[in-house]
């Protein structure tokens, strides 16, 4: 069975070296997948598809899509196209719209507040649905935006993990699609002709002012610098924790000098002894 295009095979790449990478699925896993109808989670579906028939491994899919009960959500959309491609699949009709509105603080932003709520519901059906895995369709410019505004807005040097167990121990979320660029993830949902679906709910746009000026920071250095967003990507797998200001990692009162201090002391004097001999001015008897 061969790839229906380059851009297939090149994802399919990507994503098998995240699995691999970080040890995301296994023999027997059942894997269910977050399928919001977006271009990220539908991609991820898709690939996870395409590998689950040349994996060397056994797992299954199932793709689970919660609706926040907007009228406006095309769940029906979603069905038909699971359908049609024979994925197993299951809609959750919840009241998690009408929940946020009793919760939202006027002047804050509803998209967290959603992912948690949503994210607790995927939970809940992955324990129905005997999954093991729970797979998200955060991609790469999603990680190195999370950083971004962790770090200019939350002051955490942090974004998101490509493994993750929950705090209960009970689930494993994973991000299959951590090497996937954003452009790639919209370019194979359209090859694919997956159709996409956005956001409906009104209080909130598609994105915060804060994530798209982190998004238009990234293009502009892209575009000046080329390769940019891939050495990010890079330094989240690359962190060098001694240069750090954390104490928790570096704790100061246990940062001292290995050597014994009299051995400091004897080479520091020798040093002095080298220069001044060399000056001419007091002879070297100690050799170090």
């Amino acid at each position: 069975m061969g790839y229906r295009s380059e851009l297939e095979s090149r994802l399919a790449k990507k994503t098998t070296k995240a699995i691999v990478d970080y040890h995301m699925i296994e023999d027997g896993d059942r894997v269910m997948v977050g399928l919001s109808g977006g271009k990220d989670s539908w991609a991820l579906l898709q690939l996870l598809d395409v590998l689950r028939q040349r994996a060397p491994i056994r797992f299954s899919l199932v793709a689970v899509n919660v609706d926040s009960g907007y009228k406006e959500y095309k769940h029906d959309l979603i069905a038909k196209t699971c359908e049609a491609r024979g994925w197993e699949y299951r809609i959750e009709h919840t009241t998690i719209g009408e929940v946020m509105d009793d919760l939202l603080d006027s002047n804050a932003t509803p998209c967290s507040l959603c992912a948690r709520l949503r994210r607790g519901v995927l939970y809940r059906i992955a324990k129905e649905a005997g999954a093991n895995k729970i797979a998200l369709g955060h991609h790469a410019d999603d990680f190195i935006e999370t950083l971004l505004l962790n770090l200019f807005f939350a002051g955490a040097l942090k974004a998101m993990p490509a493994k993750l167990v929950s705090d209960d121990g009970a689930h494993v979320v994973i991000r299959p699609l951590v090497y996937v660029g954003e452009d790639e993830a919209r370019a194979y949902t359209k090859e694919c002709e997956l159709p996409i679906i956005g956001c409906c709910c009104p209080a909130c746009g598609d994105l915060s002012l804060q994530r798209q000026r982190a998004k238009r920071l990234l293009v502009e250095l892209e575009r000046e610098h080329p390769g940019v967003k891939q050495s990010m990507l890079k330094a989240l797998g690359n962190v060098a924790p001694r240069h750090l200001l954390d104490t928790r990692l570096n704790p100061p009162a246990e940062l001292q000098a290995r050597v014994p201090a009299d051995l400091v002391r004897l080479k520091a004097d020798t040093t002095y002894e080298r220069r001044d001999s060399a000056a001419g001015r007091i002879p070297l008897n100690l050799q170090s």
